[in-house]
């Protein structure tokens, strides 16, 4: 195997620190420990939340009220549904492309660096 192919595959999978995102692009910059510059934007796997149904407007599920005071009456809320953006300064998984200067992708987070040190130090 050459030394560009054991690169190549050594970068497959890469942890970093989100340090710019773009939401309406849905797009992410990550900075890796070995490297001086943040990535390119990264696009941000789609995770879709839990809907029970697209068709219709999402809303709380129906709380009764019955105390028979006006403020505890029967009641629901609607919901705004955003897709998962990390967050600058998350910690995030990203998968490159097992090709020479391949794309990436942001995976997803694996929470911050702080939580991550308090998790490796139990």
């Amino acid at each position: 195997m050459t030394r560009e192919m054991e690169t190549v595959l050594e970068n497959l999978v890469r942890i970093g620190t989100v340090t710019w995102t773009d939401p309406v692009k849905r797009v992410a910059r990550v900075k890796f420990k070995d490297m001086d510059l943040p990535s390119a934007p990264l696009p941000v796997l789609a995770n879709r939340p839990y809907i029970p149904d697209y068709d219709v407007p999402q809303r709380t599920e129906y709380k009764g009220g019955g105390s028979g005071d006006p403020a505890y009456e029967s009641h629901a809320h609607s919901l705004i549904i955003k897709p998962w953006m990390p967050k600058v300064n998350a910690t995030v998984l990203c998968l490159y492309l097992p090709v020479w200067n391949g794309d990436g992708y942001i995976l997803g987070e694996i929470g911050t660096l702080t939580e991550l040190k308090q998790w490796a130090d139990q």
